[in-house]
């Protein structure tokens, strides 16, 4: 019988991913792409529907793609887990949210692993790419796996492979950005790489799963860090009336020892708000406590308030409160050029305006409506005629394909959080 080495060498293993989202379908297009048999599993029936019908919904993946893939028979999509039992590898890519208490919540993982569990086979290789706390691999998903008496490294093969994933990036997708592969054994490890060979342009093998688990969360909490640092230069810099995107600019000329991140009303995405606590919560739990992690986090977090205060500084100057006043938030997909709104800060600044009796409007090019539980008005038109009611405007996402100097024709109070408006000069311009 052929070992899984084998079927992956001469392209007939049969590959599952758990969770279609912004990891697990690019990577299931690539290994489809490949010519690899994939079978992508997730709950959302409107997923599964839209990936059918060649309808892309994620921003790295075109409808085209897509399309290929699907026709040619190398991708297939199903809610039935029971057709696990049909492949030779399995890639875990569901989210891992944190908790009310900012506590790890791996439910999600969990679930995968019971139904993997319920439908395993020998000569199964399994690898967990949700970003997690160090030692979830070998804590949670091994001895659930160990409970159907099959023996790691032999009987099935078990690793951990970070996703690295930036959305809207055009330079860095899924296939060449190196590829980190930690195996709770060699072999394991070894299988890991084999398959990811096949697809990525850099496999880098680390010692250990735990290595692999933690490279992640390092990566991650060093831009969560180094951007809670800017921000506070930014609040710093706020109370002395000094520029600090000027000042930015100026430190970037110097050739080494220096490495510039901006300031901003907030962090949002999947990773950067959230990876750096799974790391945090891990260190607690050996009695270190993670000052710079949680101090740079509390930064972070309390940016979107910064932003309020800032527009109520720009309201006061024109005898206007909040409440009562038009509010336009321009931008509220945590990024620019994308439509993922996961922990936008712009929705944390729509919310806290809506709890200051502001009559909040929204405008977001790739966004076609808000989460369930945010309200706002959309606003459909962008031009100076559009924008003329507002009292005041924050500009939040600076979408490339927005024309933002078009705020300059209104008389509207304007919160610049992303220096979009470099150049232009305005008493009613407050920058962050």
């Amino acid at each position: 019988m052929e070992t899984v080495i084998e079927k992956i060498d001469n392209g007939s293993a049969k590959l599952g991913i758990i969770g279609l989202g912004y990891v697990g379908l690019p990577l299931a297009v690539a290994f489809a792409k490949a010519g690899f048999q994939v079978i992508g599993f997730d709950r959302i029936e409107e997923k599964l529907q839209s990936i059918e019908a060649g309808r892309s919904y994620i921003t790295d993946v075109s409808s085209g793609e897509l399309q290929e893939v699907v026709s040619s028979g190398h991708l297939q999509v199903t809610s039935d887990m029971s057709r696990l039992s049909e492949v030779d590898s399995v890639n875990i890519c569901v989210p891992t949210p944190l908790s009310k208490t900012k506590d790890p919540d791996i439910s999600y993982i969990q679930d995968a692993v019971d139904a993997i569990a319920r439908h395993m086979h020998k000569r199964m290789l399994i690898i967990l790419e949700s970003t997690t706390y160090p030692g979830t691999t070998e804590e949670v998903i091994l001895p659930i796996i160990q409970e159907s008496g099959f023996t790691v490294g032999e009987d099935f093969f078990l690793a951990f492979s970070p996703e690295r994933v930036d959305p809207g990036n055009k330079e860095f997708q899924t296939v060449n950005i190196p590829k980190i592969v930690g195996g709770v054994t060699d072999s394991c490890r070894d299988v890991a790489v084999a398959l990811y060979s096949k697809v990525m342009s850099t496999v880098v093998p680390v010692s250990s799963v735990k290595v692999a688990e933690t490279v992640k969360l390092l990566e991650n909490t060093f831009r969560s860090v180094n951007i809670g640092l800017v921000n506070e230069i930014a609040l710093m810099c706020s109370s002395m009336d000094i520029d600090v995107w000027e000042v930015i600019e100026g430190a970037s000329t110097k050739p080494f020892g220096f490495m510039p991140f901006y300031p901003g009303p907030g962090l949002g995405g999947h990773c950067i708000p959230i990876d750096p606590f799974y790391l945090a919560w891990k260190a607690k739990l050996f009695g270190f406590d993670s000052k710079f992690i949680e101090l740079a986090g509390q930064i972070n977090g309390s940016m979107p308030k910064h932003v309020i205060n800032l527009l109520i500084k720009g309201l006061n100057s024109v005898s206007r409160a909040v409440n009562g006043s038009r509010i336009l938030v321009v931008g509220v997909a945590y990024k620019a050029g994308i439509d993922d709104m996961r922990e936008s800060p712009a929705l944390d600044i729509i919310k806290l305006v809506d709890d200051m009796g502001g009559v909040i409007s929204w405008y977001d090019p790739k966004v076609p409506s808000l989460p369930k539980g945010i309200s706002g008005n959309k606003l459909k038109d962008w031009n100076k005629e559009a924008l003329a009611p507002f009292h005041a405007i924050i500009l939040t996402t600076p979408h490339p394909d927005v024309d933002h100097g078009v705020v300059m024709d209104t008389d509207a109070v304007i919160i610049d959080t992303r220096n979009v408006l470099k150049g232009h000069r305005s008493p009613r311009i407050i920058k962050l």
